[in-house]
């Protein structure tokens, strides 16, 4: 259960219900359903390993070559500050640029990378800030050409009759595939959801190049923990790349969030396996909101915590991928929701376990705190009460008082503690983290940094009260 872990490790991924979900979108006629083809007619994702491997490891040595060369400028006279700001500024400017062309793995891990990046310190954050913020929700597009052959592939010969009008060119592109607009047959604007062919292929050889270079990886990353969160990654490879499981799980978000006016998921149309055809959403990255006012983007920023909550008790699902990319604000003011690939089922809500223990925390009883989470498989081992309860302390006020700002100061803090074994008596060594909680505590984790690089302030303890089962209940 570890901070360093759950923020940049292995969490791992619950194994989802794969049966039909009530409501699931099929595909209309004329789509055959998914057409698993081998995947390798895209020479800009499915090179082969030793070029991609090779633009992968000149990040680490381009970053060696810079330090040697920031060495010389120092002796030849140069501030150390500016030659160290002009490092940073040009590793960030190669890692996007690698990343972002080779897509696949590569750009998984820089999209993982841009979350966290709030544990950084300023001084490494900074620079990268920018440029790993592009990684949420771009990158260069997949030919014309190669669209083409995937959706003839998948829908048919006759994809075309499908659509009044198809945008060309990707209206955004991403680590496994891109999104064009189109206009459905009875008139609404949709998103066509593009797989990558060989995506397959690129993502499982990216990260296990990445994990193999974990450690010259190390400085591009901040100092984090490079092979764990490549682990976690590779074990999402199979849920990522099958559009049928996300469509199932989009459209039963959509159906149970039909009416809303705080949430907007888009409908579900078609779908193949590699292709997915929805409504198309207008709106702005939730990233943005940091140019907004303070009282625009705490109530922005709040409606993002309502949705991660919300979705357990209201739809059975936790949306588990809490990028900021994939949250938009709408004009109408509700957020808008997408990225469905990654989700845990949770038919009954999340677990009541989780709001009593959140609660006598917030009371103080030790005892109570540490008899519950061994209940729960957190505690294997003998460990202190008291010094369990002070390890979790800075996680539990969030909830404990009317209302908490979140910052990267914050964040910082709690992150260097954590790391320290000997924090709290070296607690962190002595906890676990069971299965059925990986990706709770994953997204618990996501939303934080998020909320941090938002600065948001607000009064979270209300949406637990009405969200988690088992908080509310006890006084």
């Amino acid at each position: 259960m570890r901070l360093l872990l759950a923020a940049t490790g292995r969490m791992g991924t619950m194994i989802r219900d794969q049966a039909d979900t009530p409501g699931s979108a099929r595909p209309p006629t004329g789509v055959s359903g998914p057409r698993r083809g081998t995947g390798n007619g895209d020479p800009s994702l499915a090179r082969t390993a030793l070029r991609r491997g090779a633009k992968l490891a000149s990040l680490p040595l381009g970053f060696a070559g810079r330090a040697t060369l920031g060495l010389g400028k120092r002796i030849g006279g140069a501030p150390a500050e500016a030659v160290t700001a002009q490092m940073q500024q040009r590793a960030a400017e190669q890692l996007f640029q690698v990343l972002g062309e080779l897509k696949g793995g590569a750009m998984k891990f820089g999209q993982a990378l841009s979350i966290f990046e709030s544990v950084l310190p300023e001084d490494v954050a900074a620079p990268y800030r920018t440029q790993l913020a592009r990684l949420q929700d771009s990158a260069p597009p997949m030919p014309t050409s190669r669209v083409n052959a995937v959706l003839t592939r998948e829908l048919g010969p006759g994809w075309r009759a499908m659509f009044t009008d198809f945008e060309p060119l990707p209206a955004a592109a991403a680590s496994i595939g891109q999104v064009h607009r189109a206009t459905w047959a009875d008139g609404r604007p949709v998103a066509v959801k593009v797989q990558y062919p060989g995506a397959d292929e690129a993502l499982r050889s990216d990260l296990r190049q990445i994990a193999r270079m974990s450690r010259v990886f190390a400085p591009l990353a901040g100092g984090m923990d490079v092979r764990s969160l490549v682990d976690e990654l590779t074990e999402r490879i199979n849920e990522e790349l099958d559009y049928t499981l996300e469509a199932a799980s989009q459209q039963q978000a959509a159906l149970g969030f039909a009416g809303s006016d705080e949430f907007w998921v888009p409908q579900v149309l078609a779908h193949t396996s590699k292709v997915m055809v929805s409504e198309w959403m207008d709106g702005q990255p939730l990233s943005t909101a940091t140019g907004l006012d303070e009282d625009a983007r705490n109530a922005i920023a709040l409606r993002y915590v309502r949705f991660l909550f919300a979705g357990p008790s209201t739809v059975g699902l936790l949306h588990a991928d809490p990028h900021p990319g994939n949250f938009k604000i709408l004009p109408d003011g509700r957020l808008g929701v997408i990225d469905f690939g990654l989700v845990s089922r949770l038919p009954d809500g999340l677990p009541a376990a989780m709001g009593r223990i959140l609660r006598v925390a917030q009371a103080g009883n030790a005892h109570e705190v540490r008899d519950g989470l061994r209940r729960e498989g957190f505690v294997a081992s003998e460990v202190d009460a008291q010094d369990l309860l002070e390890y979790l302390a800075p996680f539990v006020e969030p909830a404990s008082v009317p209302e908490f700002q979140f910052n990267r100061e914050w964040m910082r803090e709690q992150f260097v503690r954590v790391r320290d074994p000997q924090a709290s008596g070296g607690v962190a060594m002595q906890l676990s983290l069971p299965p059925s909680y990986l990706l709770i505590h994953r997204v618990w984790l996501g939303g934080i940094a998020v909320l941090s690089q938002l600065e948001a302030k607000a009064a979270f303890g209300g949406v637990l009260q009405e969200y988690l089962p088992g908080y509310a209940d006890q006084r």
